[in-house]
């Protein structure tokens, strides 16, 4: 390999990775779910988990309304019977999560914890690193954390408007697209994220583009580093899905990790 190829592209999710949601986004579901079962059911933090280790439900509105509907199989009441208003879902997720003022937001948002800082993101641009950042988040929820809360000016992101869901690949592509030039048509490329749907975007983007080196990296979300049990089985899980590795901060994937990360991917081609 040509020594420009040994540098790469990274791409960030955001939720979990660069702030916090476990009291926000992830308190809004539990919110939401006791809401529509009229108060018999709040999902836990692990069943949070369990459900999003199937891969498929990155979205959490559409999370919020697979608790439901499943609550109220356990009960013996099918889905057609219950015929939930999505919208109605939504409305009440984000007056949760953002709030009841639409201009000054005073929902949860407003109290997530920041995982990286704006310096560790200039680390990467003095190493020659492009970064930017894909998420499921909406782009007002992600614009406020990247814009508002960490002070970045303009970053690349491509968000939830913006893309099919993960792990669909799509939106990869297209924050890949924004961030390289020509010279960089085969710059290997680092997806971070701390999902089992993150890793599998990943394996999907490596098999719609062989030719590139597509590596995953697992970040794990605070909330389930409280206990070295949960925190051994949540790694095993992003491991089983595809992470090269899995990181206790995004900020220990520094420049340095990043080529021995290339240089692992190179051993095994």
């Amino acid at each position: 390999m040509t020594e420009s190829s040994t540098s790469a592209i990274v791409i960030f999710d955001i939720d979990g990775v660069v702030r916090d949601v476990s009291g926000s986004y992830r308190r809004a579901i539990a919110d939401t779910v006791e809401h529509f079962t009229g108060d018999t059911y709040r999902p836990t933090p692990g069943d949070i988990d369990k459900l999003k280790s199937e891969g498929i439900w990155n979205n959490d509105w559409e999370a919020s309304q697979e608790f439901i509907y499943r609550h109220f199989e356990t009960q013996g009441q099918s889905r057609e019977s219950k015929k939930l208003d999505y919208n109605t879902i939504v409305a009440f997720f984000q007056s949760r999560y953002r709030g009841t003022d639409p201009d000054n937001w005073n929902g949860y948002i407003c109290d997530e914890p920041l995982l990286l800082q704006p310096s560790y993101l200039e680390q990467l641009t003095l190493a020659e690193i492009p970064w930017g950042f894909f998420s499921g988040a909406t782009r007002l929820s992600a614009t406020y954390i990247l814009e508002k809360r960490l002070d970045l000016k303009s970053p690349v992101l491509i968000a939830m408007e913006d893309a099919p869901s993960k792990p669909d690949p799509t939106g990869l592509f297209a924050t890949l697209q924004l961030l390289e030039n020509e010279e960089q048509e085969n710059t290997p490329v680092v997806y971070v994220g701390d999902t089992v749907a993150d890793m599998y975007t990943v394996e999907k983007a490596r098999k719609l583009h062989p030719n590139r080196t597509w590596i995953a990296v697992g970040v794990l979300p605070p909330h389930v580093q409280q206990t070295v049990e949960v925190r051994d089985a949540y790694t095993q899980i992003l491991l089983k899905a595809g992470a090269a590795i899995v990181l206790g901060n995004v900020q220990e994937l520094s420049p340095k990790k990043i080529q021995e990360l290339l240089a692992m991917d190179i051993k095994r081609m």
